[in-house]
């Protein structure tokens, strides 16, 4: 195991985490109309993994039966979209839910035949910084997240469940 790369992440609320370890990552996006209704995205964006690669660190994602053959997982306290099993041994988990997601690869866009109109365009668009305007920055340095952090904790949240 040693020199292998591991990833964490998880739900937003930080009830369920994982840890990969392993480089047999598979990243792509989906265009099909099942994949932006599971994630409310214009399109899904999921990287798949060998289960024997994957840990469950806390908690475990809730079910739902998206289809005859597909299963999806999600947070059944925060609401996360979480993964989708398609085969058994193998589970795709979505690209928000890592640590890191910017240290994710895709080599791979599915359904292309359903590609919303937009996303060709999404680079195009005119871009705005997170803050702003002072009034924005001012807003984001009072707001209370109870978002988890991106990374490992021992306990979430802290001071218990709100």
């Amino acid at each position: 195991m040693s020199g292998e790369t591991v990833r964490t992440g998880g739900c937003q609320c930080g009830a369920i985490r994982f840890r990969i370890t392993g480089d047999r990552l598979e990243g792509s996006i989906c265009h099909c109309r099942m994949c932006q209704k599971a994630t409310g995205g214009l399109f899904g964006a999921a990287i798949g993994v060998d289960d024997g690669d994957l840990e469950w660190t806390r908690g475990a994602t809730a079910a739902f039966q998206s289809s005859s053959v597909a299963t999806r997982g999600f947070c059944r306290d925060c609401g996360t979209p979480m993964t989708f099993v398609w085969e058994p041994g193998y589970t795709a988990i979505n690209a928000g839910c890592f640590d890191q997601p910017d240290m994710l690869t895709f080599t791979v866009a599915l359904a292309s035949d359903h590609i919303h109109p937009a996303v060709p365009t999404l680079a195009e668009v005119p871009a705005r910084p997170m803050f702003d305007t002072p009034e924005a920055e001012r807003a984001y340095a009072e707001m209370v997240s109870y978002q988890h952090p991106d990374h490992d904790t021992k306990y979430w949240p802290k001071g218990g469940r709100r």
